[in-house]
C-alpha cells in the first residue's frame, strides 16, 4: 500500500511572508495516522475530516500518514511528528492503544489519542464510542422495513457492542424477526464480506447492517443489486441511494476530534478511557429513507429523545 506523509496549511500571506498565527493554548501542531487509507469514504476519511476540522478552528499545522498498520511504521511516524513540533497524535483505531502505551512513556510533551482500546499512561487517552444503543435503534429500523420478517449484521469482530444491540432492538420492534449475524473477521475484507452478505440474502435476509467500515460501501452496492434494503454505519449513506439506505447509525468522529483538540488546548483532556454516546452529540440516525413511513420515523424520533434524557431504551 502507498504511504503517504501529507501537510495541510493556510497561511496569511503579508508582504510575500507566511505569517503563522499561534494557537492561544497548549495545542501546537496535530498529527493523524490511519491504517489504510483516508479517502475509504467511511472511517478514515471522517477521521481526516476531523483533522481539517481541528486546524480551521485552532489555525495549527496538521500533518497524517496513511498506511500506519505496524509497530515500526507507527514509531517512525511519531518520530517525524516529534520533530516538527507536533504535540496531540491521534491514532484512528484500536491498535493504536497498545502502540501508544509503549511510544508514550518516550515523547512526554506529546499526548497520544486512540479508539477502543485501554490507554494506560498519563499521556494517553482512548476514545470508546458506546455504540449499543446506536446498533438498537438501527435493528428497530430494520426489523420495522423487513419484509420477510429477516435483517442481518454483517459485522468485524464480536466485541462490537452495536452487534448485539442491533439484535436486541430488531427484537424490540417485532419479536417475530430472525436475525442472522456473520462475523468477517477482518475490518477490510470486501471479498469475505461480498460472499456473506449474498449467502445472507440467498437466504431471505432483506435488511443488512454491515457494521465494518472497510467493507460497507461495497456491500451495500451489493445489496442494491438486489433491491433490498440497508442501515449505513459511521457515516450518512443515504447518497448511496435512498431506496437502498434506510437510515444510518452515525459516529460524528471527525464532531469528537475537534471536542478533544479542544480540551487538550484548553488543558483539560483526561487520560485513560474515555465514553461517548448520544448525549454527547457525536452519536446520532442518519437521514431516513422516503420508503420508512413519517409516522414511523416520529416514533424513532420520540425514542432516541427518550434516550438522551433518560438512558433508557425502548423495551
Amino acid at each position: 500500500m502507498l504511504r503517504r506523509f501529507g501537510m495541510i496549511f493556510i497561511c496569511v500571506f503579508m508582504l510575500a511572508a507566511c505569517v503563522e498565527k499561534k494557537p492561544q493554548g497548549k495545542l501546537e501542531k496535530v498529527g493523524l495516522l490511519v491504517p489504510e487509507t483516508v479517502n475509504d469514504q467511511v472511517w478514515g476519511s471522517k477521521g481526516f475530516n476531523g483533522l481539517l476540522k481541528i486546524q480551521s478552528k485552532f489555525d495549527v499545522e496538521v500533518f497524517y500518514k496513511e498506511g500506519m498498520n505496524s509497530e515500526r511504521t507507527v514509531n517512525q511516524a511519531v518520530k517525524e511528528f516529534a520533530q516538527k513540533g507536533v504535540n496531540l497524535i491521534f491514532g484512528h483505531g484500536s491498535e493504536y492503544a497498545v502502540y501508544f502505551n509503549e511510544i508514550s512513556r518516550d515523547y512526554p510533551d506529546i499526548h497520544f489519542v486512540s479508539f477502543n482500546g485501554d490507554a494506560k499512561n498519563d499521556n494517553t487517552t482512548s476514545l470508546n464510542f458506546k455504540a449499543h444503543a446506536m446498533g438498537f435503534f438501527g435493528g428497530m429500523v430494520a426489523a420495522h422495513m423487513s419484509n420477510n420478517k429477516k435483517v442481518g449484521v454483517l459485522a468485524a469482530y464480536e466485541w462490537q457492542p452495536e452487534i448485539e444491540g442491533f439484535y436486541q432492538g430488531a427484537l424490540a420492534e417485532n419479536n417475530d424477526t430472525y436475525v442472522d449475524i456473520q462475523y468477517v473477521g477482518n475490518w477490510d475484507d470486501k471479498n469475505k464480506a461480498i460472499q456473506l452478505v449474498d449467502r445472507m440474502m440467498a437466504n431471505g435476509v432483506d435488511v443488512v447492517y454491515p457494521a465494518g467500515d472497510g467493507f460497507n460501501v461495497p456491500v451495500i452496492e451489493k445489496v442494491k443489486e438486489q433491491g433490498l434494503f440497508v442501515i449505513g454505519y459511521v457515516s450518512d449513506q443515504s447518497d448511496l441511494g435512498e431506496s437502498t439506505v434506510l437510515t444510518s447509525t452515525i459516529q460524528e468522529v471527525d464532531l469528537l476530534y475537534e471536542k478533544i483538540a479542544n480540551e487538550f488546548n484548553s488543558g483539560n483532556l483526561k487520560s485513560g478511557n474515555q465514553s461517548y454516546d448520544f448525549q454527547d452529540d457525536v452519536i446520532s440516525l442518519g437521514k431516513y429513507s422516503p420508503l420508512v413511513s413519517k409516522e414511523f420515523i416520529g416514533k424513532m424520533d420520540e425514542h432516541v429523545k427518550l434516550y438522551k434524557e433518560t438512558g433508557k431504551l425502548p423495551e
